[in-house]
């Protein structure tokens, strides 16, 4: 029988035609159905009709349904892939606006700060909606895959309360593994190591990562036989374009020793000390591209990406459509864990899954990102030991603020959330306990209409709170900055005079 492979939030078309061709790659997988649902018809419809054209041009057996209907997509199908965004881009740009008023300036918030907290509120009575639909119509012992941030917490709800085994995905791990094997290759040129024309790849430098999803390191680094990680620092610094774009990452591997797997941006908004005064920010950052540390960056290349691809959609279907060959698969772990597990042929990747006992010095049942290993035995993950120790202490800051985001999801907790907030480390490093409350109050009520999870009544008690903070004088002062590097969203007749940003807004996620 074909395998039936849900996809949910299937509007999103970074991911959806990706994760779609990366699989009819595979040989066996060529008459597979793919069921695509999303709650926006004029998405779906758009993705749906690129992927029917794909298919239809490689000659592939291979079928494409789409349905507004979650529980019609999810019937019968061996695998549920997610890639929602909860709210859509309405409630991501709250995500950023507001904490930006108090002083919370972030690059991405979609893991944990502010917005990541807000998205898992979201998100997260999404997931165990779509956890009961597995349960209820999918195959006995479907498995979910899960790309949607905030990915430990969304997993972690998952597995210890949606009752369905859910795999989180991420390729932070392969771009930072690229990087590696750049520096490499520049270093052993350098030394005679290797010929003027000769590569490295990464193939060719084994790797071991752990960690918590975006905050992963990179423990052990080999090549040739070599052990790179003590030389890390030297490569890096050395290497021209990562010394001025990776100034976050390059200083904590000075200062732990290791280096970290997310992106420059991504990574100063998990840490307490690059975003909390304004005026050094730009130190840290780098203009170059949006992921090195822009304020809102993500969110901008987001909209710019789902007004261009609306607008190009026509140009599009003119185009001739891909050849989808093992060459152009791409480095997203999710078609090698179907093929591992349906047809036998090994795959090691780095899977998030819940922690028992694998990083022994992070906390039981926690949201870990690993090396596992797929066949037609499962997914089976290795214990790794211990983490450094200031690895472990950064990765440990971050959990306590999953699990307790995580819980205030499931329970609707308003003051578990504004816990979850005050611990969390750039809020707390820029916001004192009142700023942190009345800021979480006004997200509550600003994201009313997409979190169900919080009961009327609290969400109003939110409102009251704010209103009374307003007429009795006591509301924290808000500043009025835009952010230490905002960049102003492009309209679709810039976008349309920039090949550059086409590419940028092309290849981002539209989820």
């Amino acid at each position: 029988m074909p395998l039936k492979i849900a996809m949910i939030g299937a509007g999103s078309v970074g991911f959806t035609r990706r994760l779609m061709t990366d699989l009819l790659t595979v040989p066996e997988f060529g008459d597979t159905h793919f069921a695509l649902m999303d709650i926006s018809a004029r998405n779906l419809s758009m993705v749906a009709q690129l992927c029917e054209r794909d298919i239809k041009a490689n000659g592939l057996p291979a079928t494409v349904t789409s349905t507004l209907d979650r529980r019609e997509a999810i019937a019968d199908a061996d695998y549920v892939i997610c890639m929602i965004r909860q709210g859509g881009l309405e409630a991501f740009a709250l995500d950023i606006d507001i904490p930006l008023k108090y002083g919370v300036d972030q690059c991405v918030g979609d893991t944990i700060c502010a917005g990541g907290i807000m998205y898992g509120q979201r998100t997260i009575p999404a997931l165990l909606d779509i956890c009961r639909d597995i349960r209820d119509v999918a195959k006995p012992d479907a498995i979910f895959l899960n790309y949607s941030n905030p990915m430990a917490m969304n997993t972690w709800a998952c597995n210890k309360y949606g009752g369905v085994q859910t795999i989180g995905l991420c390729h932070g791990i392969q771009h930072g593994h690229e990087q590696i094997a750049e520096c490499i290759e520049l270093w052993a040129r350098r030394e005679s190591l290797i010929a003027e024309d000769e590569r490295v790849t990464r193939d060719d430098v084994d790797i071991i990562c752990a960690g918590i999803n975006h905050q992963t390191w990179y423990v052990r680094i080999q090549w040739r036989g070599l052990n790179m990680v003590p030389r890390l620092l030297e490569l890096f610094e050395a290497h021209p374009q990562f010394r001025e774009e990776e100034k976050v990452r390059i200083d904590v591997l000075r200062r732990f020793g290791y280096y970290s797997t997310e992106s420059n941006g991504h990574l100063s908004e998990y840490l307490p000390w690059y975003r909390k005064r304004s005026a050094e920010i730009n130190d840290w950052i780098s203009p170059n591209r949006w992921i090195l540390g822009e304020t809102g960056g993500y969110l901008r290349v987001c909209a710019e990406g789902r007004h261009w691809f609306e607008t190009d959609f026509p140009n599009w279907l003119e185009e001739e459509p891909p050849t989808i060959s093992a060459a152009d698969r791409s480095l997203e772990h999710g078609s090698y864990i179907i093929e591992g597990l349906e047809t036998g042929r090994v795959y090691r990747g780095h899977f998030n899954v819940p922690n028992h006992g694998y990083i022994t010095n992070l906390p039981a049942g926690c949201v870990v990102e690993i090396p596992g290993y797929v066949d037609k035995n499962g997914i089976n993950m290795p214990v790794v030991g211990d983490l450094p120790l200031a690895c472990a202490a950064t990765c440990s800051a971050s959990v306590r603020v999953q699990e307790m985001a995580m819980e205030a999801a499931v329970h609707g907790d308003v003051t578990t959330l504004k816990q979850a907030m005050l611990h969390d480390p750039l809020v707390g490093a820029v916001c004192n306990p009142e700023e942190v409350w009345q800021m979480t109050d006004e997200l509550l009520a600003a994201q009313a209409e997409w979190l169900p999870n919080y009961a009327a009544d609290e969400i109003e008690a939110a409102r009251a709170r704010l209103a009374a903070h307003e007429a009795n004088g006591t509301r924290v002062m808000l500043s009025a900055s835009a952010g230490a590097a905002r960049i102003p969203t492009r309209t679709v007749e810039e976008l349309a005079a920039d090949k550059l940003a086409q590419e940028t807004a092309r290849i981002s996620d539209k989820g």
